[in-house]
């Protein structure tokens, strides 16, 4: 028997290297799959953020592009020293994203106040079919999260759209006027801060004025100049009403 065992043994020993080196490599994981929500964009940034000076009220921006960029289109506005404003936009996405990094994006970054803007990407159905009940619920849910909190709620209004430059045809003008009326009745339904963008920047076509952005969604520096005022003068009054 003893003289078996040797051609076995090296016939083992010459196939194990073949087999590891037919073994495929690992997949490399989808990011979308592993990270819908996109947890990790703000991850170090809301590490090192201070916290909140008592002198000066700390306001979270929640939202997509439009919250996304407004910080590099107008950083004279984020360096304002009656409020500390805290850009928290991710560009593409939608209210259901948004809800699963709240806590995270908001909650913890324990604000004074938080401004949430969503429901663009949810009309031009991004992670899929638009359901304006269920881009409400996630609104609400939000907005509910954050006052159980001790954070006092502004609710923006979706900005006019005639056309989504990426994804074309589904006609956002009616939708995003009818989101917007659902969402100042919940608001004025609950005392919260509604906050009207809409009807400051809509041409007569219920689309984004042109003198605001040039691809008929995203602000440029005009726009974001008319917006500042409006998101300013909501969060004086935001901070003085009572907690419900």
């Amino acid at each position: 028997m003893k003289w078996i065992l040797v051609p076995m043994l090296a016939l083992s020993f010459l196939t194990t290297p073949l087999l590891a080196q037919q073994t495929p490599p690992a997949k490399q994981e989808d990011p979308l799959r592993t990270d819908w929500a996109k947890l990790a964009r703000y991850a170090a940034a809301n590490q090192q953020l201070p916290a909140p000076a008592a002198n000066r009220p700390r306001v979270v921006l929640l939202g997509n592009s439009i919250t996304d960029s407004w910080p590099k289109a107008d950083p004279t506005f984020f360096a304002d020293k009656t409020y500390d404003y805290v850009g928290r936009g991710i560009s593409g996405q939608t209210s259901p994203q948004m809800l699963v990094r709240f806590r995270q994006d908001v909650l913890n970054l324990r604000p004074a106040v938080v401004a949430i803007l969503a429901g663009t990407n949810d009309v031009a159905e991004n992670t899929g079919p638009y359901d304006p009940q269920a881009t409400l619920n996630n609104i609400m849910s939000m907005a509910e999260l954050a006052r159980a909190n001790g954070v006092r709620v502004i609710l923006c209004s979706v900005l006019p759209a005639t056309e989504f430059p990426w994804r074309k045809g589904l006609s956002p003008g009616p939708k995003i006027v009818a989101l917007n009326e659902q969402i100042k009745a919940y608001a004025r339904q609950q005392q919260f801060t509604y906050l009207d963008y809409h009807a400051a920047m809509a041409d007569a076509q219920q689309g984004l004025n042109s003198t605001l952005a040039t691809d008929g969604v995203h602000p440029t520096l005009a726009g974001y100049q008319v917006m500042g005022p409006l998101l300013q003068k909501a969060v004086a009054e935001t901070l003085k009403k009572k907690q419900k």
